[in-house]
């Protein structure tokens, strides 16, 4: 049978490989985040306010059948 513990890294290889991963992050300014924030709020606004008339549209709908 093959050894499980061949295949795991020593735990100093995985903090240095760790680090230099977080190193490679290219982390974006102020004005991006404040730019996609924005984005988002709107767009879940616009879709909160879709959903809800829709949702009156169908309640008229099925009060008018019944």
């Amino acid at each position: 049978m093959a050894d499980m513990n061949a295949d795991k890294a020593p735990k100093k290889n995985y903090w240095k490989g760790l680090k230099a991963e977080y190193k490679k992050i290219v982390w974006p300014n102020r004005e991006t985040v404040t730019k996609q924030t924005i984005v988002v709020l709107v767009v879940s606004l616009l879709l909160g306010v879709l959903i809800g008339v829709l949702d009156m549209i169908f309640k008229f709908g099925i009060n008018l059948i019944i």
